[in-house]
């Protein structure tokens, strides 16, 4: 006989696939970092490809565990690994020009994750890239943006406009993360579900058998 409250224990726990898997994608974020960063016209807001890890990390393991990806990846940042695109580590980042965008890599994984859950098991490619530009794009500039102007004591219409620049290779990044997530779907179906809650449901599926 199965207890009813031990479902709702096992959905909270995180297995060690899962626990894997975070790491696994923050390791990812850590090396997209890796061929360093790009400064166009003075910006005080570099162009680096971690954001597209984060597109992915949201789209493969959904809101939890791909927003726990990205805290992960700043908590080791904070304790002074250089992680971050152009070898940056360390305390001092989360105080400057681009501290927003960081804040932003972790609700726009949530965004992402959150809105690809509302379809599985399906995963359409128009659906996976419009969570991708609104979470991936949208938050992470709806924060990132504000906090750039008051870093650099500029108006917020400046630091917006200044930003357009990023948007040609953001949609360049939408577009790669949206076809490598739907290709991972289509290979390993329900691997945005926690472990604990696949298992919790066969359980339920099983007693629901009998």
């Amino acid at each position: 006989m199965i207890q009813p409250s031990s479902g709702g224990r096992a959905s909270r726990r995180m297995s060690s696939r899962d626990l894997a898997l975070v790491a696994s994608f923050a390791a990812l974020i850590a090396v997209l970092g890796l061929p360093g960063s790009i400064t166009v016209f003075g910006s005080a807001a570099p162009i680096t490809l971690q954001s597209m890890g984060v597109m992915l990390a949201g789209s493969i393991l959904g809101w939890k565990r791909g927003a726990l990806s990205v805290v992960v990846l700043l908590v080791l940042v904070a304790a002074g690994l250089p992680l971050l695109a152009g070898g940056r580590g360390g305390l001092a980042v989360f105080f400057g020009p681009t501290a927003g965008y960081l804040i932003g890599f972790v609700l726009g994984a949530a965004v992402i994750g959150w809105l690809v859950q509302q379809r599985l098991p399906a995963y359409p490619l128009w659906w996976g890239g419009l969570a991708n530009v609104v979470g991936g794009i949208g938050v992470v500039y709806l924060v990132g943006i504000p906090v750039l102007a008051a870093a650099t004591s500029t108006s917020l219409w400046l630091a917006a406009t200044g930003s357009l620049v990023f948007l040609p290779g953001d949609a360049l990044k939408v577009v790669i993360a949206t076809a490598v997530a739907s290709a991972v779907h289509r290979g390993y179906p329900g691997i945005t579900a926690p472990t604990a809650a696949v298992k919790s449901d066969r359980a339920g599926e099983q007693a629901s058998a009998r």
